[in-house]
C-alpha cells in the first residue's frame, strides 16, 4: 500500500477525511453511480423505458433535497479532498509494485477526469434542461450523443468513473483496514477489476442504444 506525504493536517483530522472521503466515494455517490448505470440501461429495451424512468425520477418527492443532499454536497467534498491528496501524494515507485502505482496513479487521474465529466454532465441533461424549459427524454439523449465527439467524451467519461468508483471499493477496504493482507487485497483488486468490467459494459452499451 502507497504512503501519502501530507502537509498540514494533524493526523487524527487526516484520519477522519481520510474516511469520510472513501465513505463518500462508497455509499451516497457510488450507489447513486449503480442506480443511474441501471436506469440508463432501460434505453436499450427501447426509449418508452427510459422516459418512463426519467419521469418516476423526476417526480420523486423533495428531489433537489436529495441531488444537493446526497449527491451535489457529498460529490464536492470527494472531489476536493480528492485533488488535494493529488497535488500532496505520490507513487512509491522504489518500494512498491509496477501495478500497484500505475493503479495508484489512474485512480487520481481519473478522479479529475470523472469530476470533469460529472460537471458537464449534470450540466447539459439536468440544470440546462430545466432553464430552457426542454423535457429530457430518450430523443434529446440521443441527439446529444448524435455528435461523435460528444459520443467519445461521454465514452471516456463512463470508463473513468466505472474505474474509479471499482478500484475505490478496494482502496476503501484497505483504507478501513478490512483487507489487511496481500492475498485478501489480490482477490479484493480481482473482483473490482470484474466489477469495472461489467459496469463499463453496461454504461457504454447504453449510450450506444441512444444513437443505434
Amino acid at each position: 500500500m502507497q504512503t501519502n506525504t501530507v502537509v498540514p493536517l494533524s493526523s487524527s483530522r487526516r484520519f477522519v477525511l481520510t474516511r469520510l472521503h472513501s465513505l463518500a466515494g462508497l455509499i451516497p455517490l457510488g450507489l447513486f453511480l449503480v442506480q443511474h448505470l441501471m436506469g440508463n440501461a432501460l434505453a436499450i429495451f427501447g426509449s418508452e423505458k427510459y422516459d418512463e424512468h426519467v419521469q418516476f425520477m423526476l417526480r420523486l418527492p423533495f428531489l433537489l433535497f436529495l441531488e444537493i443532499g446526497f449527491i451535489a454536497l457529498p460529490l464536492l467534498f470527494h472531489a476536493i479532498y480528492g485533488i488535494y491528496l493529488s497535488f500532496i501524494s505520490k507513487p512509491n515507485a522504489h518500494v512498491y509494485q509496477y501495478k500497484r502505482n500505475i493503479s495508484f496513479l489512474l485512480q487520481r487521474v481519473t478522479g479529475i477526469i470523472t469530476f470533469i465529466f460529472v460537471i458537464y454532465h449534470v450540466w447539459a441533461v439536468r440544470i440546462s434542461p430545466v432553464i430552457s424549459g426542454t423535457e429530457v427524454n430518450h430523443q434529446l439523449v440521443g441527439e446529444h450523443l448524435a455528435n461523435p465527439f460528444m459520443m467519445a467524451f461521454y465514452i471516456a467519461g463512463v470508463l473513468s468513473t466505472t474505474y474509479h468508483f471499482a478500484n475505490g471499493i478496494s482502496t476503501a477496504l484497505i483504507t478501513w483496514g478490512i483487507t489487511v493482507g496481500p492475498a485478501s487485497q489480490k482477490t479484493v483488486r480481482n473482483i473490482c477489476f470484474g466489477i469495472f468490467v461489467a459496469l463499463a459494459a453496461l454504461g457504454i452499451g447504453s449510450l450506444i442504444s441512444f444513437v443505434s
